[in-house]
């Protein structure tokens, strides 16, 4: 008896479709899994897929992954064309928040939402940041990702008038305490309105812009 059930309807009810959380799971199960979408012709994001699970995936399977070491995602089966690029910016403070940066991208695209991706823009050099601010401005809706102090959340609080989902990260050593330090900040920030994800959940971000822009779709009909 499969220990496996999977939510295939959740895109009707929401608009989000049943991801595969990896981690957790072994081979065994995520093959299950594949093995039931690809006999629906489903299209599946996976997310925290190690390398090592990746390879371990029957033949079958690997075939028909897009897999991204990165952001340890992948795509299973058809991918969306792209049907919006201009809504979502994905401003990463540090190369090192790129692979939850990266998530977050890769989540979006699987709806067909290509977004642009930013990165190495903290505030320790800020000038870095207002030199790509009038860009960034240009999204309805801005997902800040970030460690340490975090303060890029608060800087681009107080600078754009967007939606603004901000993901701490892991990254820092120390006073940063995992990520705690980030997302307290970013909890605690004196620019009105964030919404905050859990530490290093560019995934969940991602689907808290889709809601958004699906909300905006609701009010205003293309």
């Amino acid at each position: 008896m499969s220990d496996v059930v999977f939510d295939f309807d959740r895109e009707s009810r929401i608009g989000l479709g049943e991801a595969v959380l990896c981690g957790e799971k072994s081979v065994a199960q995520i093959d299950t899994i594949l093995e039931g979408a690809s006999a629906r012709n489903a299209s599946l994001l996976l997310t925290r897929l190690t390398p090592e699970k990746a390879e371990a995936l029957a033949a079958a399977h690997r075939a028909q992954i897009d897999y991204c070491p990165l952001s340890r995602t992948a795509f299973f089966g058809p991918v969306r064309p792209v049907a919006d690029s201009r809504s979502v910016a994905i401003v990463a403070a540090g190369t090192s928040d790129a692979p939850v940066a990266r998530e977050a991208a890769r989540t979006l695209r699987h709806t067909g939402v290509e977004a642009s991706l930013i990165v190495d823009v903290g505030v320790a050099g800020l000038w870095r940041l207002m030199e790509r601010i009038e860009e960034i401005r240009a999204f309805p809706v801005v997902i800040a990702v970030a460690g340490m102090d975090a303060a890029l959340a608060s800087v681009l609080g107080g600078l754009v008038g967007s939606a603004v989902i901000c993901v701490p990260t892991s990254i820092g050593y120390g006073a940063a305490e995992q990520g705690r330090t980030a997302l307290n900040a970013m909890l605690a920030s004196c620019a009105s309105g964030l919404a905050v994800v859990n530490i290093d959940n560019g995934y969940g971000a991602a689907c808290a812009a889709l809601r958004i822009l699906a909300s905006a779709r609701r009010i205003t009909p293309a």
